[in-house]
């Protein structure tokens, strides 16, 4: 895709996606600044918000568009936050916010398992749409650490570190934004231009 837009307007996201759609080739220019209405994302899964976003800035701006949409998934909590990971607090959550009632729900709790995944849409200039998949397993910490990164990174660890302890780069070539990324690379390399589902973990 020579030019297409990033159905959010969550600056940190579309930081972090313009920088791996760009290392993976698949756009020459993340257009930004442009306008489109409010997506009420209200679909009882990670796809189908992504897909509810990808059409909607699809029709808005006549571009092609990419939209993801990602959950936490904790073991203790039943996968929760799940869907609602953005606004696991309340309506006018925050980061910060956020991450207070994820720890204090697993306060006292030993199993702290749980996985990222994200799933990203791609709507081509031709109205064809591409869905893939990215996970990242590790654990909930029991305290922030680290600085960099966004939304729940200071508590989730993988492997000893938590997201937030990794450089962006480091973090690009292991999260499960990257993943997602490279499932929708191996996709679109292989032609494929109905509704798919590829996945990496």
């Amino acid at each position: 895709m020579d030019r297409a837009v990033v159905a959010s307007k969550n600056p940190d996201k579309i930081t972090e996606l313009e920088a791996l759609l760009t290392r993976h080739g698949l756009v020459g220019e993340v257009v930004r600044g442009l306008e489109w209405p409010d997506v009420v994302e209200d679909a009882p899964a990670l796809e189908g918000n992504a897909l509810l976003k990808a059409r909607q800035v699809a029709r808005s701006t006549g571009l092609p568009a990419i939209a993801d949409d990602t959950g936490l998934e904790v073991d203790a909590l039943g996968g929760a936050p799940g869907v609602h990971t953005a606004r696991y607090s309340g309506p006018d959550a925050t980061y910060r916010s956020n991450v207070d009632a994820l720890l204090a729900a697993l306060r006292g709790v030993e199993d702290r398992t749980a996985r990222f995944r994200t799933v990203v849409v791609a709507i081509l200039a031709d109205g064809a749409e591409v869905v893939a998949e990215g996970e990242l397993v590790g654990e909930i910490a029991r305290a922030r650490r680290g600085s960099a990164g966004f939304g729940y990174d200071p508590v989730f660890d993988v492997d000893g570190r938590t997201l937030a302890e990794m450089d962006p780069q480091e973090k690009d070539q292991v999260s499960h934004r990257a993943r997602a990324i490279q499932a929708l690379a191996d996709a679109l390399a292989a032609g494929e231009r109905l509704v798919v589902s590829q996945t990496h973990r």
